[in-house]
């Protein structure tokens, strides 16, 4: 894998819930593609979308130097549950801290609040005798005879992965790898995870959701990712395979396949790189990631051109903005909102006679009214059509050839009909109904990590986020919106600027004034072990990147901040220095006198990687000349208009527009309202701006 550097043609694929995106970088130039996602086997349409973009760039398969691969697989199947059957083994009494959970109500004035059924059924949490105290030391010995006959139960049971956490297993895995042994004797062809090595950190609730889902996936995931690599052979593509983790970096095929759970949000984190370096070259530095496709949205907080990270993620929420309604993984991931809310996301009228849409999704199969593959349920897909923001001989590249008629009739009965509207009303219904979704959920988001949405550029990509970008601005109170090249594919553009890289984790409670010296350093020299020892299998040579975190509090205190360490050496005083530092920016003021501790420690390692420098916008500005005409509904008056039509490939740096327009390219189109204009940035970025009063 030394050539990626230097790579001459690489290969990125996203594979989503309603589309496939391939993006082919070669030395001269950028093709992109959009399939429909095969959800029975989603490695047919990789397959077919890479013969028909290396046909298109004239290469074959052998020339490619490097694919890198994200995916939203992990993450439906653990929302449909639709993943292996799986047992868990734990320590003797705490089979129900998995159902027990945080002993709380998400909803408190609910009465017919309903949980989120565990992943692993009570029957099949098994117990065995074992305890280790808190400090790592044997209180009882691991019973290997009980071991032996859950073996038994286990076979009988047909169970195709095993999850396996103990109490206090994250300061001492010795039971945890023992039992993974006795029971890989007896089963070897079980898929067997240990919490250990999945989440070694504490918080037995956390740490156990978090194993459990890894074990529920990867048989699935490793089966895919064999007959990817399986079918990216047969068609000559020798190359390495690299995957997108949901922390922003890429890791190998191999660690991929142990810890298929670092994969629950990797395509949208693919996103959040892209608009990073939109970010930077743009000189942004407070920004909004927004990212709409076919079944879901997805938005990112951006500051100082790095997106908000976090550890701890929430699936399948029973309740999509009440936290503790989902089971939470603590893996490494960039901090986002994802909203049941993207072009196939399904509109209807509830009881109270409202317009409601989503989270539901209509998908690939049978797809929006408007595909005409059988779908009969309106969509904001089939809203958008109707509202002339989609140029029906384009969409998707000219590969899927829209129904003006079907769109028509499904808005007609399903909404305009029962609620007596003209149909373009409820058509602008579905989508002001969607964007006021998304901007909700982004004011939730900022308001719960203490920022703010206003004033704050929105990069704007996916299938479907130009359509909806302006509006959602406007109930942001963002002026500024900005359409990177090729933004219909966007997620695939940002795993081409991601780094090799990989994250690991240790708790170590400790006082800062007990700190010793000795004991962090070998902590962090371990970690940075285990951490080489997976970057190295993509970079074999040169400098990476060393990123070291504490997670502290005030003794008494029940969470921690996130704490950049320095470099150097930790001492006590230099780590008091960047936790009281790191105290004030968040909560506007120190403790004084208080204790101070650690709790969680993390390393980082990386391939070096600079974002783009600051570009300047071009000087030459002039009005550009338009392809022809079309009617579009405004967003704002619920007006119908007509605007300018522009191919953005047409377009050169520094050419300006005015709207009402619509900037047309293969993979989605860019509303510009009245009100706005255009300019085309260093970049070839669409930056839309409003019109100052």
């Amino acid at each position: 894998m030394t050539q990626r550097h230097g790579a001459r043609s690489r290969l990125a694929v996203d594979i989503g819930g309603t589309f496939t995106d391939l993006v082919l970088e070669l030395p001269s130039r950028t093709l992109s593609a959009k399939l429909l996602t095969t959800h029975g086997s989603p490695e047919e349409a990789v397959i077919e979308g890479t013969q028909t973009i290396l046909r298109e760039a004239g290469i074959g398969a052998s020339s490619l130097d490097l694919v890198i691969h994200g995916t939203t697989l992990a993450t439906n199947a653990l929302i449909e549950r639709k993943g292996a059957r799986t047992a868990l083994i734990t320590t003797d009494g705490f089979r129900d801290s998995l159902e027990i959970a945080y002993e709380h109500r998400f909803e408190q004035y609910d009465l017919y609040m309903e949980r989120p059924e565990p992943l692993v059924s009570r029957d099949l949490r098994l117990e065995v005798p074992e305890r280790l105290a808190a400090d790592g030391s044997v209180l009882l010995a691991l019973d290997e005879n009980v071991l032996e006959r859950l073996a038994a139960a286990i076979k009988q049971h047909e169970i195709e992965a095993l999850a396996i956490s103990f109490l206090h297993s994250y300061i001492n895995p010795a039971h945890e790898e023992r039992a993974r042994e006795v029971m890989s004797g007896v089963l070897p062809h079980l898929a067997i995870s240990i919490s250990s090595e999945v989440c070694r950190e504490i918080r037995e609730y956390e740490r156990t959701s978090t194993v459990v889902a890894n074990a529920y996936v990867l048989p699935m995931m490793d089966r895919y990712l064999a007959r990817m690599q399986d079918g990216l052979r047969r068609i000559g593509a020798a190359c390495p395979l690299l995957l997108m983790m949901s922390s922003g970096g890429i890791c190998t095929v191999e660690t991929a396949r142990r810890f298929p759970v670092r994969l629950v949000e990797s395509g949208p984190a693919g996103g959040a790189i892209l608009a990073r370096h939109v970010a930077a070259r743009g000189g942004y530095d407070r920004a909004i990631s927004f990212d709409m496709g076919g079944t879901t949205a997805k938005i990112t907080l951006i500051d100082d051109y790095t997106p908000q990270q976090s550890r701890h993620f929430e699936v399948a929420r029973a309740y999509r903005f009440a936290k503790g309604s989902g089971f939470p993984v603590r893996i490494p991931v960039i901090d986002m909102v994802e909203i049941g809310a993207g072009g196939g996301s399904i509109a209807r009228v509830d009881s109270l006679r409202r317009i409601v849409v989503g989270p539901d999704s209509a998908g690939a199969d049978p797809g929006p009214a408007c595909y005409a593959r059988g779908g009969n349920q309106p969509t904001v897909t089939d809203a958008d059509v109707l509202l002339g923001r989609i140029d029906l001989t384009r969409f998707a590249g000219g590969k899927i050839a829209l129904d003006l008629t079907r769109a028509l009739q499904a808005v007609t009965e399903t909404i305009a009909a029962p609620l007596t509207m003209p149909v373009l009303e409820a058509a602008r219904g579905i989508a002001e109904i969607v964007d006021e979704t998304m901007a909700s959920a982004a004011r939730v988001h900022a308001v719960e990590n203490g920022k703010e949405t206003s004033g704050r550029t929105l990069i704007a990509f996916g299938g479907a986020a130009p359509l909806h970008a302006v509006r959602l601005a406007q109930k942001l109170g963002i002026r500024r919106v900005v359409v990177p090249p090729d933004a219909g594919v966007g997620s695939a553009l940002g795993f081409l600027g991601a780094p090799i890289a990989y994250e690991v984790v240790r708790t170590l409670l400790v006082r800062l004034d007990a700190l010793e010296q000795s004991t962090i350093d070998a902590l962090f020299a371990d970690m940075r072990a285990e951490a080489e020892a997976v970057v190295r299998l993509g970079v074999p040579r040169g400098a990476l990147i060393e990123t070291r975190t504490g997670f502290m509090r005030y003794r008494g205190q029940g969470h921690e901040v996130a704490v950049l360490l320095p470099d150097g050496a930790l001492d006590p005083a230099a780590l008091r220095a960047a936790f009281d530092a790191t105290y004030a920016r968040v909560y506007g003021r120190v403790i004084p006198r208080l204790e101070i501790e650690a709790v969680t420690w993390t390393l980082a390692l990386a391939e070096p990687h600079d974002l783009p420098e600051r570009l300047k916008t071009p000087a030459d500005a002039r009005a550009a000349a338009p392809t022809g005409q079309c009617r579009i509904v405004e967003p704002i008056s619920g007006e119908a208009v007509d605007a300018l039509l522009f191919a953005r490939g047409a377009l050169p740096m520094g050419a300006r527009v005015s709207g009402p327009a619509v900037i047309v390219e293969d993979g989605t189109s860019t509303i510009v309202p009245s009100g706005y204009v255009v300019h085309i940035g260093a970049a070839h970025d669409v930056v839309i701006e409003e019109i100052e009063a």
